[in-house]
């Protein structure tokens, strides 16, 4: 299991430390360094950026948001990052959600499955630098009935196959993400919970005649380190609550639903009640502290080493920490406790 950093979104005021953070991660060896997009920063901006202040770390997207752009301009992006960085880009798409995709971007979120496959066969049907032609239900490239023609990417990626990530939630997505990605980015994963969803995934693979050898299994995984580890919880509860509760619509929230299936269905009903009412204290106290502890790494270093074992146990192959930033001090010794941790479990690659 390799190590990886997650700095979530820039422009919270804390882009000076993720920078710092990102830097700590390349000099501590960790694999990758992603960086996130929703209707603020722009991913690759902040990857273009990291990626000129770093040497060997990975730097990927988690997520470019499928809605936000044409597959041909993800993978133009794609191809840059990858020139730019001396080929150390990753990937990570994802058809974010109803709310961000119909109210900011103004594109309907309907079949989001069938329109991630087609988006993901062009992007690497681009990226191989064939002309362009693909006609699918929600692409069709070049337009029949007008003067495009095919075009071919002119950039030449450093590597000839990008990696290809699916942020994936769901059942059926994570088969999908099985079947057509190179890896999985997770969140709110858990040893104790994670069979189910690795089995969408491994059904997958099956239908594309693949195993998972070689698959990237990569959840992000809040990070506190202290010596009572139920206070280390307290930091993430506002993350947590963000997603369960108010990401998405009383109907459809991904993040409540994987809440509800991993055991937890009045908890999460009453999170999201508690946060679309503003409540958002009491949204933070309703939810249970073994959910926290079974998502996060929290407490001191040998106990984060148990929790590490028991995810590469699960078929975790990247583990991205997210510090839950108090100040950046506390963030790099964070950093430098899980590369301890790493070694003291013995699971390192």
């Amino acid at each position: 299991m390799k190590l990886g950093l997650n700095l979530g979104y820039w422009g919270a005021g804390n882009d000076a430390a993720n920078l710092e953070l990102a830097k700590e991660a390349d000099r501590l060896g960790f694999s990758v360094v992603w960086a996130a997009e929703a209707y603020g920063s722009d991913a690759p901006t902040v990857l273009a950026w990291v990626a000129a202040q770093t040497e060997r770390i990975d730097v990927g997207s988690a997520i470019f948001q499928i809605p936000a752009r044409t597959p041909a301009m993800a993978a133009m992006t794609a191809a840059t990052l990858d020139t730019l960085s001396g080929g150390r880009f990753r990937m990570g798409l994802g058809v974010s959600g109803p709310q961000v995709s119909e109210g900011w971007h103004g594109v309907r979120f309907d079949k989001p499955l069938a329109r991630t496959r087609e988006y993901v066969e062009i992007v690497r049907r681009a990226l191989t630098r064939e002309k362009l032609r693909f006609e699918g239900e929600h692409y069709t490239l070049p337009l029949p009935d007008g003067p495009g023609k095919a075009l071919q990417l002119t950039v030449h990626p450093v590597r000839e196959q990008i990696p290809i990530y699916l942020a994936a939630v769901g059942p059926k997505n994570l088969e999908l993400t099985g079947e057509i990605a190179d890896g999985w980015l997770a969140i709110f994963f858990s040893p104790e919970f994670s069979a189910e969803s690795l089995a969408s995934v491994k059904a997958g693979r099956e239908k594309a005649g693949k195993s998972m050898d070689g698959f990237d299994v990569v959840p992000t995984v809040p990070l506190i380190v202290g010596d009572d580890w139920k206070a280390c919880a307290d930091p993430v509860r506002a993350y947590t609550a963000l997603y369960v509760g108010g990401m998405g619509s009383r109907k459809q929230n991904f993040y409540n639903n994987l809440m509800v299936r991993m055991g937890f269905p009045a908890e999460a009903e009453e999170i999201q009640e508690k946060y679309l009412a503003r409540d958002y204290s009491g949204a933070m106290a309703a939810i249970p502290l073994e959910f926290l502890d079974a998502t996060s790494l929290l407490g001191p270093k040998e106990r984060i080493a148990d929790k590490m074992r028991a995810l590469a146990g699960a078929g975790v192959t990247t583990l991205s920490v997210s510090p839950m930033l108090q100040d950046l001090e506390q963030g790099i010794a964070g950093l430098r406790t899980a590369a301890e941790a790493l070694d003291l479990a013995g699971v390192g690659s």
